[in-house]
């Protein structure tokens, strides 16, 4: 059975942006998407936590004008997306066929993908797996899955990585994160990016007052969950992803050690890295500019 959507649309593009909201069904689900461009060449942005769609906004008209179709859905749980209650309905396997089911409903003949930190988790597997063919992968500030297991075992990254047991506990994250309409949520963005004139309130009141509607921390919190319990992380094989590959890097992330982007050429014979010094873990969103123009090279014309 095919759920509803969880609510309304989660932003309202500008008029003169070229997106638009749509939503598209997959996998058993409602998506909510953001939506640009034609053509049979997708270009499928997968956001990260606690985002949305919305984070791809520099760079959907970007691609769009290169000649890509963009589809930028919220994940399952996010936004108007629909909101399956259960932590088991947030195993990395399931997340993956999302992707594999949004290929499907566009109808596209090529794919490139785009992803960022959970959306990347979600990709690199995706990728992996090759689940569906790629034409190119670019990925921002999520390290490679066997990448993420050697630097899971540093004093440094475990650091970093708190909050992912702080998650496991039960209620009191998805309480916490969402009192005062999703206070500490919009917090996480101010205290953490390098630029916090790219995240004034008006930004942090779509993250916000879409991490605040009901259900929506849980949902975020269980992706946590759900991957500690399941287990499947590190689940990839031998890791190969054969495409090009193409890895843009904030420095200044507070989440995730620079580290981790050592030694992907192991799994990745065809890899791009290019770091942006002065960038936060919101990459695309800290350093727009910079990103796009990093994707304008590296990226062909459609």
């Amino acid at each position: 059975m095919t759920m509803q959507p969880s609510g309304p649309a989660s932003w309202t593009p500008q008029e003169n942006s070229g997106i638009s909201i749509d939503w598209v069904k997959a996998n058993g689900l409602t998506f909510e998407v953001a939506q640009a461009g034609e053509g049979d060449h997708l270009a499928l942005l997968m956001h990260g936590f606690p985002e949305l769609h919305y984070s791809w906004r520099h760079q959907i008209p970007l691609l769009a004008d290169m000649g890509y179709r963009v589809w930028a859905p919220n994940m399952r749980g996010y936004g108007g997306t629909s909101r399956p209650d259960r932590i088991e309905d947030y195993q990395l396997n399931t997340l993956v066929e999302d992707i594999g089911a949004l290929i499907d409903a566009s109808g596209a003949k090529k794919v490139t993908l785009f992803c960022h930190d959970w959306g990347g988790i979600v990709s690199w597997h995706f990728a992996i797996k090759k689940v569906r063919p790629l034409e190119r992968f670019v990925v921002c500030n999520i390290p490679h899955p066997l990448a993420m297991q050697r630097e899971a075992k540093n004093w440094a990254q475990r650091r970093k990585s708190w909050y992912v047991f702080f998650f496991q506990i039960p209620w009191l994250p998805e309480r916490l994160f969402s009192a005062n309409r999703a206070e500490r949520i919009g917090k996480i963005f101010a205290e953490t990016t390098c630029n916090p004139e790219r995240f004034g309130p008006e930004v942090r009141d779509v993250y916000r007052n879409a991490a605040a509607r009901p259900g929506a921390m849980k949902a975020m919190v269980n992706y946590y969950r759900s991957l500690v319990r399941a287990g499947q992380y590190g689940n990839v094989g031998d890791g190969r992803v054969e495409v090009p590959t193409l890895m843009i890097w904030g420095d200044q992330d507070v989440a995730l050690e620079v580290s981790g982007t050592q030694g992907t050429e192991e799994w990745v014979p065809d890899f791009t890295l290019r770091r942006l010094a002065n960038a936060s873990h919101w990459v695309q969103q800290d350093a727009p500019e910079e990103v796009n123009a990093i994707l304008q090279e590296w990226l062909p014309k459609v």
